[in-house]
């Protein structure tokens, strides 16, 4: 995974693969990690009109020619941690929000 990419596959304990659609990524300084805001593509919104968003902590594996070669996807670990993402998230679409009325 890398910031900018738009789809990723995650592979769940099982071996299953399943797409993914890059919702946005950012880096948090106070916690000295990336972060990637994803949902399935082709999810289908409920009955209030929401998707579901997951989000990981993850970490880019370069190669030996130093570009990237993916990532590790990895779970968020505390409360301080969802904060933060949540307050992410809700700046986001705030924005979003905002460009679709411009």
């Amino acid at each position: 995974m890398e910031h900018g990419q738009e789809h990723i596959t995650v592979v769940d304990e099982n071996g299953n693969e399943q797409l993914f659609e890059v919702l946005f990524t950012f880096e948090s300084e106070e916690f000295g990690k990336s972060y990637v805001l994803y949902y399935p593509v082709g999810a289908e919104e409920d009955d209030e009109g929401e998707i579901e968003i997951q989000a990981s902590s993850f970490t880019e594996n370069a190669d030996v020619d130093g570009k990237i070669a993916g990532g590790e996807l990895r779970p968020v670990e505390t409360d301080e941690e969802w904060d933060m993402i949540e307050e992410m998230l809700n700046t986001f679409l705030d924005e979003e929000e905002e460009n679709e009325e411009l």
